[in-house]
């Protein structure tokens, strides 16, 4: 039960946060383009905008571990 609303809240949590990592970096240097062209290594991000963006990603990464470990248990 616990798990479940963890995951929930790590996932969204994670996901709100890597987008404010973004918004950091696009109201930083307005260059919205690499945001959408994601798959270019165009984006260089501060050291802060790299750790809010990878604290996001690991929550996201968290939840579906969370989420696996569910579903194998039960």
């Amino acid at each position: 039960m616990y798990l479940a609303i963890l995951e929930q809240f790590l996932f969204w949590g994670g996901l709100l946060v890597f987008l404010v990592s973004l918004a950091m970096y696009a109201g930083r240097t307005r260059d919205y383009r690499s945001l959408v062209e994601f798959w270019k290594p165009t984006m260089e991000m501060t050291v802060r905008e790299f750790r809010v963006n990878r604290a996001g990603l690991s929550m996201m990464v968290a939840a579906v571990v969370i989420r696996l470990v569910l579903f194998f248990i039960y």
